[in-house]
């Protein structure tokens, strides 16, 4: 009996998001949506030609290691991961980020992290659904970096869970809200050195009982907002791989370009 009202409740809410969707089609017609960086009225949800022209997206060739761009395509014999991921490779195995954070970029994700404007979500899914089409392919599970609880109280929703959400959904994969906490509260990582950001995130991860059965024996995307020194993803990756991972992969919305260089 369950399973059947399971069926006819699924069959309902189908029929439930197709109209949902037929709906707002009729009224973007009549209404057409707004970009969401100006008042300018916009084909789809999204940016304005001007905004949009100032985003530096990283295509191909990247660095597979820590997703920076190459200056020009060395062929099929050239290395695919910067000297940098060559000579100390990140924890997590690789990275892939929609854009640069830069002036363009860096006003957008802002907005969208400390000015509540959650519409920006789905536009960042997008944009990572493409950037990280070669991960979401071999991923089984896809996990959001956490915020602390009271972090999250005075922000009111986690930027990377709803970004990892519509992705998972998009790339029909499992999505793992809970499977990672955050144990302590954290102090801001704007302003702070490589080996700062490191102890600043020191042991300020753990994997919830329940995560750690549906990570065991998988590959993880982990999906933040921007990669600077990757310490946070590097911790979230170190404890999802204790945890009995088969890898952790990372996805972000933007990457600063000097995230990755040579060791000392």
């Amino acid at each position: 009996m369950d399973h059947q009202d399971g069926a006819l409740r699924a069959y309902w809410e189908a029929g439930r998001l197709r109209l949902g969707a037929l709906a707002r089609g009729l009224t973007d017609l009549i209404l057409p949506p707004l970009a969401h960086d100006s008042r300018e009225a916009t084909a789809a949800a999204g940016l304005s030609a001007d905004a949009w022209s100032r985003v530096t997206f990283l295509e191909d060739p990247v660095c597979d290691g820590c997703g920076a761009g190459f200056e020009y395509d060395g062929g099929d014999f050239a290395a695919d991961r910067c000297a940098a991921c060559l000579a100390s490779p990140y924890r997590f195995a690789r990275a892939r980020a929609a854009c640069v954070y830069d002036t363009a970029s860096r006003g957008l994700i802002l907005k969208y992290k400390h000015g509540d404007q959650q519409q920006f979500a789905g536009l960042f899914a997008l944009w990572l659904g493409r950037a990280a089409a070669p991960l979401l392919a071999e991923t089984d599970a896809v996990v959001p970096v956490p915020l602390h609880p009271m972090r999250l109280l005075g922000r009111r929703f986690n930027q990377a869970a709803e970004i990892a959400r519509p992705l998972a959904r998009a790339a029909a994969r499992d999505y793992l809200p809970d499977a990672l906490t955050r144990t302590r509260a954290t102090r801001t990582q704007g302003g702070r050195s490589a080996r700062s950001r490191a102890l600043n995130v020191k042991a300020a991860f753990a994997v919830t009982e329940a995560g750690a059965r549906r990570v065991r024996g998988r590959r993880i995307l982990l999906v933040d907002d921007v990669l600077t020194t990757g310490a946070t993803a590097e911790a979230c990756a170190g404890v999802l791989l204790e945890a009995g991972a088969r890898a952790v992969d990372l996805a972000v919305i933007a990457r600063v370009r000097t995230a990755r260089e040579m060791p000392r």
